[in-house]
């Protein structure tokens, strides 16, 4: 039974890879989930399965899809996590053959997107001293070839994290580099074989929920840095 004490975490991108396993694992701790991905079918079973709310759609152009979604967690948000985002054209393309064309969905997706939630969840995440995560990439910080556009939507997520945290000092906002993951969006850059070496999504989700407990300062945070590893290297 859901009870007044009982926390709420509002979740893009919930059907599959790291928004889903990051579901999971807050389901398993006690949260109530409002959950929203594209694929309806994918994320009925999700949400289904875990007991949350959901509402299909893209969180891209549609405010009112944003709206409705905060609108479900009943003004009781006490975490955000922007995880929904694309990686634009594929194969990815060098800057010199870049499309600029293109470049709107992933800064609508990838960036807008997630601060027009983060306004629309604030009033709730104030009041209950609640946090974001708006989920990043090495490629915001690395040179790598062909992941400029994508990584500079990711750069400009981050920046906008660190004004968001300054604004709001009541508020947690974390930029989490996940790190690379056995994803659909990971082999869609690189293919499938050079996927299936990445991490499990699982392992990348049950570090951000310790980090989330952990609730350290705001900033740009490795989840590597709260792994299995890294808990135990502390304790030893």
């Amino acid at each position: 039974m859901t009870t007044e004490a009982t926390r709420t975490a509002v979740i893009t991108g919930a059907s599959a890879g790291l928004g889903e396993a990051l579901a999971e694992r807050l389901a398993a701790d006690g949260w109530r989930l409002v959950l929203t991905a594209r694929g309806e079918e994918r994320l009925a079973e999700t949400a289904a399965r875990l007991g949350a709310t959901y509402l299909a759609g893209s969180v891209a152009y549609d405010a009112g899809h944003r709206e409705r979604l905060v609108a479900l967690a009943g003004g009781r948000v006490d975490l955000l996590v922007n995880n929904a985002s694309t990686l634009g054209e594929v194969p990815l393309p060098r800057l010199a053959d870049a499309d600029l064309d293109a470049w709107p969905e992933v800064f609508e997706l990838n960036m807008r997107a997630p601060i027009h939630l983060a306004q629309l969840a604030l009033p709730s995440l104030r009041e209950r001293r609640g946090a974001i995560v708006n989920v990043s990439s090495d490629a915001a910080t690395g040179p790598y070839p062909t992941w400029g556009v994508y990584g500079a939507s990711k750069a400009a997520l981050d920046q906008l994290s660190n004004v968001l945290a300054a604004e709001e000092p009541d508020v947690r906002v974390w930029a989490v580099d996940p790190g690379e993951m056995r994803t659909r969006m990971l082999a869609d850059a690189v293919g499938e074989a050079d996927a299936a070496e990445a991490g499990d999504p699982a392992d990348a989700a049950a570090a951000i929920v310790r980090l989330i407990e952990a609730r350290p300062e705001s900033g740009r945070y490795e989840a590597k840095a709260f792994s299995d590893a890294a808990e135990k290297g502390t304790r030893e």
